[in-house]
């Protein structure tokens, strides 16, 4: 049996996975959303190569996608991400791992926008999207209706020390989907 020098083990780091999603059948008929790329490959990853978060935990660095909702007529933008919750601060990624998603230079119909919680609507957010959150578009205090909505989706993944742990090259994923959220009902009927 042939052995790696302890320096050379590998771990695969591979895939997270996004789909678009509409909340229902009339949105999905009047808007379109969709991502620069469905999918993150991280590649194989030397253990040499991992870089440590401030947390303790493993970080992989910071990826970057662009998402696009287009309508055929005006539509209040609300965006939710459906995946597995890691902790109340992120979707899992393999067994160990956590990744977050962030909402940046968001912009309705050419025009910059912020967040907040539609569950907290008088609460500004960072554009982070948690588990069970949907974040709505606002400008000077309202939500903002349009047709066309871009904005910069930072992923961050972070790993256990364990999750490094390999002997074997080792698959680690994270997947989940974006959703268009209608809101002509308000959130909390």
């Amino acid at each position: 049996m042939r052995r790696e020098p302890a320096g050379s083990r590998r771990w695969g780091l591979a895939l997270l996975c996004f789909t678009a999603l509409m909340a229902n059948e009339a949105q999905a008929d009047t808007c379109r959303l969709s991502l620069s790329q469905p999918r993150v490959d991280y590649g194989v990853i030397h253990r040499t190569e991992r870089m440590e978060g401030a947390s303790g935990r493993q970080s992989l660095g910071k990826r970057t996608l662009h998402l696009t909702v287009v309508c055929t007529h005006p539509s209040v933008m609300a965006l939710r991400f459906n995946g597995v919750p890691a902790d109340g601060h992120g979707f899992q990624f393999g067994r160990q791992g956590r990744f977050t998603l962030s909402l940046k230079q968001a912009q309705v119909d050419g025009r910059d926008v912020e967040w907040t919680v539609a569950q907290l609507p008088g609460e500004p957010a960072s554009g982070r999207l948690l588990p069970g959150q949907t974040l709505v578009a606002r400008a000077t205090g309202a939500r903002v209706t349009g047709r066309r909505l871009t904005a910069q989706v930072d992923i961050d993944v972070e790993l256990a020390p364990a999750a490094l742990a390999v002997r074997n090259q080792t698959l680690l994923e994270g997947q989940g989907g974006f959703e268009l959220v209608s809101l002509a009902v308000p959130p909390s009927q």
